[in-house]
């Protein structure tokens, strides 16, 4: 075949992008289970996060078998619900109506022994999503702990969300007041919530993030009001 004929050029051109292709599509094959894993590892040191534990490197995993001791799914009255709380995928469940959503909740156990249930928040920042796990203790009431991260606020600003400063003012805030579901509301330095609900103190020049976040953790919280109940319930007994 002359080689200087554009059939040639045509059918190396083809050839080639059909070999390359083959190539990508073999290396991506071959490299999506440890992409899988290192995404499900980074979920799960978010999880940890929220109640303090922090894990070694290559180790995630065998942490998060060891603190998380259960991981159910519950429904809009706080009953559990068939379901893999690992896998739900919070983005899709709060587009849902609230009475339909899905409401994952982790289990863990801590060295001392005591019982803290870690829930799931997702919702909007400034420039994109923000999201984020609120660890409650057996009393249904009190925060123990709470970790956010972001996909793309400002750094120095909305992003400080993500910092430890910012998430340890949630510890020890309580979720309800004379019974009823209060959630933390996120305020500028000197003002206060006119219902009385616990609060922090916003990030400065962050503060369509940090009302992102109070959105968040009010719309998705609430969700769970009935099965904190239930544990308000089994923890009086």
């Amino acid at each position: 075949m002359n080689k200087q004929s554009n059939t040639y050029t045509i059918l190396y051109s083809v050839i080639l992008v059909v070999v390359v292709g083959v190539l990508l599509a073999v290396t991506y094959m071959a490299l999506k289970p440890k992409q899988d894993e290192n995404i499900a590892n980074d979920k799960r040191q978010q999880i940890l996060s929220a109640v303090h534990v922090a894990s070694a490197e290559g180790d995630v995993k065998s942490a998060y078998n060891k603190y998380i001791v259960e991981s159910y799914v519950v429904n809009a009255d706080g009953d559990k619900t068939a379901g893999d709380a690992f896998s739900i995928n919070m983005a899709s469940e709060i587009k849902k109506p609230a009475g339909e959503r899905q409401l994952p909740v982790f289990v863990c156990r801590l060295d001392n022994g005591e019982l803290k249930y870690i829930l799931p928040v997702y919702g909007a920042g400034l420039w994109g999503p923000i999201w984020g796990y609120v660890a409650v203790d057996a009393d249904g009431d009190t925060v123990y702990g709470a970790y956010f991260s972001h996909q793309g606020e400002t750094p120095g600003l909305g992003a400080e969300i993500s910092t430890k400063s910012f998430q340890a003012q949630f510890e020890g805030k309580k979720l309800y007041k004379d019974g009823k579901f209060r959630s933390v509301d996120v305020m500028k330095s000197g003002q206060k919530p006119v219902d009385g609900a616990d609060y922090v103190n916003a990030i400065s020049g962050g503060t369509i993030t940090s009302k992102g976040v109070q959105a968040m953790l009010a719309d998705c919280l609430v969700d769970y009001s009935p099965f904190l109940k239930k544990i308000q319930v089994e923890s009086s007994k």
